[in-house]
């Protein structure tokens, strides 16, 4: 449809050059014949001016392409390239809601344009308007059905609405309307195997069987053909045709282990003997295989147990093969077996010591390093039954023998981190890292150990050993979506109270889930196109939930928790953080630390004044060179401070913030209980008393046990706040003056005439059963404690709910906490350390006397002596200063 400004035949040759130039993205020609607004009658022509805008948005000159764009749409509202082009400026801005609207627009004036309905179907489906997606697909199968993607589009939008037999036939269709060349027959074959695919999801197990035998020699994917075979004749009955099956498939890939799982579905066998049978079968064709040989250990019990891992273990061990431990660990789910294996690697290593063999009997003699290994998987057992001591004195004496074996160095840090002592952690991993500098997983490991012991310059210094020249680690991480270094880091910044440093890196980390989500969008056409349709079906899945990952919980769980704090404690600037680092520094540390910024000061103001001369000796074409650079340099400052710590920190609405964290969690991650405590707390601070009761709710749907202590202090938290509100309406309307004398406001829906609303009363108090808080609080506290007397994380939640419920017993609940022994269940380093905090961080208490706080780290330094975080602060100065130097 011709634009209502139409341009003559020599402009409009200059406009199509332009167009051309865009499409070819040779960008400065396009400028050049952009010529045609030189021209006093066309210079305000519509078209023009937003392709000038088009063209110039990429070359990064944003802020003059949109003003362009815009004035050509003004003067051109009926042109369907202007609004086509302002949607594709939108998108570039990721706005894709705002892009569709102009699309949409684009379409009033031009209802067959192809560019546009491609355009407007790939951010339908980016943005899962799926049914919007179909109904485009549609209208572009009825304007090109003699097209491959139109047909593929609108196959997959019908699959993805669940609109299975539509999806099936369209495919058919299009099959029938191809002619299948010689170098189409993968692109064919995976048609194929997709159309199966659908067939199976829509559980027409007989069709997809029918459809998969009589396509046998189109499809070239065989593992796949055989895969969806199998798995049809199990769905079907057909169980001697799936045992053939299955069986070709074990003999192609002896390790895959679905496919043992899968055998012993069709075979069913009535005992232990029997499924051994099928393992030993393949043992005896493919004798190198390790799957037929270590997988029967997991259901053998007794001799036959015994037997079999006793030959596992002596055949590793003579390999000498570190990852042993590693196979064997899915056993020491199983007492029974961790007693056998404890006992038999105990008796290799007492024979091995004496006489060089496995036993006394054996024929063969093993070599030194044999005894080396026995040492290191017994270490390794040690370790993962708690027994610190026992195994760190067996790696000493390992590392006597053989002091230049890295896995030896590695294993003791990682006992060392056990035990707490971070310290002496980080100086075995960097022994380790120093015998091969080559090894980018023990740099990695070396520089999480670091991190977890607060040197995060010495961890930026290690890791970027394995990073990219002139390029620097922030930089290089953020680009690589280095997650785990991201995720360590705000850890670490969070527990030294530098809460502006931790948002940045958790932001950082939420960005890379955007980012990852957003490229997504370069593959809507390019599967169409190369046919992998299973695979994208797969991307589009798991991108739906790609926020379930644990490196987003984990940073989303540190950014709630830094955005609650920062609510109770607003930050302050000027102080904060950094005075409390300043002044926990010795005086030799302060003086070099302020010697280092007055440094830092002259080389700034060096730099500054060099450049201010080099802009006035520099003229012409160098000045523009100059402004031009400083252009760029701003835009990579601002880049940089997208994430800004001060201004992160210093956000007037922090449980906005921690709301945007919260909602990802709450529709990926429901299944955790951490989730809907977060929810609790942030419902909590925000006085919202029903979302409250809903993450109540949830979390003790999903609390493992439940009798959670956390559960526990979420319920008397919410008694204690509904306790003045659950009375009646006429109470809260009597006490409602009061509110105003109070700085938090209302915790219920102020309503003038009638108060609380009935409703809310009513669904309140119909839940408080429900959630087990129609007791009074203090005797459900009582027997709460009562309950549970030897957990220490119970005894924690039950003191904190003592000093909740009534804050005159505060020394009372001290009191319990400080009645903490060695013989207590769930008594770890870490929990220790969490009541610790929450002790010097005046969270659960309030204001705790600091003999209190020195009492309880003297009772936890004498449980466990090793832990760094229990010794007094200048010791703990005093062991890093060891390490550093």
């Amino acid at each position: 449809m011709p634009t209502s400004h139409p341009l003559p035949p020599k402009e409009k040759t200059l406009f199509n050059r332009i167009l051309k130039c865009y499409e070819q993205k040779q960008y400065k020609n396009g400028l050049k014949f952009c010529q045609i607004l030189s021209n006093p009658k066309f210079s305000d022509h519509g078209e023009t001016l937003a392709m000038k805008g088009l063209t110039l948005n990429c070359t990064g000159k944003k802020e003059e392409a949109y003003e362009l764009v815009k004035r050509g749409l003004k003067n051109d509202l009926k042109s369907h390239v202007c609004w086509h082009v302002y949607g594709l400026l939108q998108r570039s801005d990721k706005k894709y809601d705002e892009a569709i609207k102009c699309y949409r627009n684009a379409l009033r004036w031009d209802k067959e344009n192809l560019h546009i309905l491609r355009d407007l179907s790939m951010l339908q489906v980016h943005m899962r308007d799926i049914e919007g997606y179909r109904e485009t697909r549609y209208t572009l199968l009825q304007l090109k059905p003699g097209q491959r993607a139109p047909w593929i589009g609108y196959a997959i939008a019908n699959h993805l609405l669940k609109d299975y037999t539509i999806a099936f036939k369209v495919l058919e269709e299009f099959s029938k309307t191809q002619q299948v060349q010689l170098e189409m027959v993968y692109e064919h074959s995976e048609l194929l195997l997709y159309q199966n695919s659908i067939l199976q999801e829509a559980g027409l197990h007989r069709q997809a069987m029918e459809h998969l035998e009589s396509n046998q020699d189109k499809i070239v994917d065989k593992l796949s053909w055989l895969e969806y075979k199998g798995s049809l004749c199990i769905e079907l009955g057909d169980m001697e045709e799936a045992e053939k099956v299955f069986t070709e498939l074990v003999y192609r890939n002896p390790e895959n282990h679905s496919y043992y799982r899968n055998l012993e579905t069709v075979l069913q066998p009535p005992s232990d003997e029997a499924r051994l049978q099928i393992y030993d079968a393949v043992s005896k064709i493919f004798t190198k295989a390790d799957s037929p040989k270590s997988l029967p250990l997991t259901f053998l019990t007794g001799d036959m147990f015994l037997t079999r891992v006793d030959m596992i273990m002596r055949e590793q061990l003579k390999r000498g093969v570190p990852p042993l431990f590693i196979s064997l660990k899915p056993l020491y789910k199983d007492p029974v077996k961790v007693g056998v294996i404890g006992g038999l690697v105990q008796r290799y290593i007492a024979c091995l010591e004496e006489h060089s063999k496995f036993a006394e009997d054996d024929e063969e003699t093993e070599p030194p390093t044999t005894l080396l290994w026995a040492w290191y998987f017994y270490a390794q057992h040690l370790d993962h039954i708690h027994e610190y001591e026992r195994a760190l004195e067996l790696i000493n004496q390992s590392l006597d023998h053989t002091p230049t074996l890295i896995e030896l160095h590695v294993l003791k840090a990682k006992v060392l981190k056990h035990l707490g002592d971070t310290v002496g952690a980080v100086a075995s991993i960097d022994e380790a890292q120093a015998l091969d500098t080559a090894d980018r997983f023990i740099n990695c490991k070396c520089a999480a150990y670091m991190i977890r012991n607060d040197m995060l310059a010495d961890a930026e210094e290690t890791a970027s050993k394995f990073t990219r020249e002139n390029v620097s680690l922030d930089e290089y991480l953020r680009e690589m979506q280095c997650m785990w270094y991201e995720v360590a880091c705000a850890t670490a910044h969070a527990r030294a109270h530098r809460y502006g440093e931790a948002l940045k890196k958790c932001h950082e980390v939420d960005k890379h889930f955007t980012e990852i989500a957003e490229d997504q969008f370069d593959f809507h056409q390019y599967c169409m196109r190369k046919m992998t349709l299973r695979s994208y079906i797969r991307m589009l899945k798991l991108e739906d939930t790609l926020r379930s990952h644990r490196f987003y919980f984990q940073a989303a769980r540190i950014a709630i928790k830094v955005y609650i704090h920062l609510h109770d404690e607003p930050y302050q600037p000027g102080g904060g953080a950094k005075d409390e680092k300043e002044s926990s520094m010795s005086s030799a540390e302060l003086k070099k630390l302020r010697n280092k910024q007055r440094r830092q000061e002259r080389k700034k103001a060096a730099a500054e004044e060099r450049k201010k001369q080099e802009h006035h000796d520099k003229t012409g074409k160098k000045k523009q060179q100059v402004k031009n650079t400083k252009n760029e340099e701003d835009a990579e400052v601002k880049k940089e401070d997208e994430f800004a710590a001060e201004k992160l920190v210093s956000d007037p609405h922090p449980l906005e913030q921690a709301q945007k964290f919260l909602v990802p969690l709450e529709l990926y991650c429901a299944d955790q209980f951490e989730t809907h405590f977060l929810a609790f707390e942030v419902a909590e601070r925000r006085g919202v008393v029903l979302l409250m009761l809903r993450a109540l709710l949830r979390a003790q749907c999903v609390a493992r046990p439940t009798n959670q202590p956390d559960l526990h202090v979420c319920k008397v938290r919410f008694a204690k706040k509904g306790s003045f509100g659950f009375i009646t309406p006429c109470f809260y309307v009597a006490m409602k003056p009061l509110w105003f004398r109070w700085q938090s406001p209302p915790l219920f829906p102020v309503k003038e005439s009638n108060g609380l609303s009935d409703v809310v009363t009513q669904v309140i108090t119909l839940h408080m059963s429900i959630i087990h808080c129609e007791e009074d609080m203090e005797d459900m506290n009582g027997s709460f404690i009562k309950s549970n007397p030897n957990s220490l994380t119970h005894v924690f939640a039950g003191a904190s709910s003592v000093y909740r419920i009534d804050p005159c017993r505060k020394m009372e609940a001290l009191n319990m906490i400080l009645s903490i022994n060695d013989n207590m269940d769930n008594l770890s380093i870490k929990t220790c350390e969490e009541i610790l905090e929450s002790l010097k961080g005046n969270i659960d208490f309030g204001k705790v006397p600091d003999d209190i706080i020195l009492q309880f780290r003297q009772k936890c330094h004498v449980i466990f002596p090793r832990a760094c975080v229990f010794l007094p602060p200048g010791h703990v100065t005093e062991r890093k200063n060891d390490v550093n130097g």
